[in-house]
């Protein structure tokens, strides 16, 4: 079983076209797109991506942790004073879900399973 290791940073993003030419000119990384409102990127020393978004970015950062078993750890994450902000939800290779901790501070958590 991994522990939680930090395995994805998401951002936000006003225009995925200029975020990609903007960090693929000046870092070289590389760019994998799911849709109009989503672009993972790679080669950039951890795996994330960059969701499309009209409001005013506030917190630009998505940490995602992986657990392999996401409903123990989201049972944790309540028990510990977490207070979960999107529900168990799928996507392309997987689930996840999001938390806040007691600052405030906004993160995800995903699994394979």
């Amino acid at each position: 079983m991994k522990t939680t290791p930090i395995d994805y940073i998401e951002f936000k993003s006003t225009d995925i076209k200029s975020t990609k030419v903007f960090y693929s000119s000046i870092f070289g990384w590389a760019f994998t797109d799911y849709g109009p409102n989503y672009t993972a990127f790679s080669e950039s020393g951890v795996a994330g991506g960059f969701e499309l978004t009209t409001a005013p970015i506030v917190n630009g950062a998505l940490v995602v942790l992986y657990h392999d078993n996401l409903e123990e750890i989201l049972e944790k994450v309540i028990k510990a004073g977490g207070i979960i902000t999107k529900e168990i939800f799928g996507f392309p290779g997987g689930k996840r879900f999001h938390f806040t901790d007691p600052s405030g501070n906004e993160l995800a958590i995903w699994s394979e399973k």
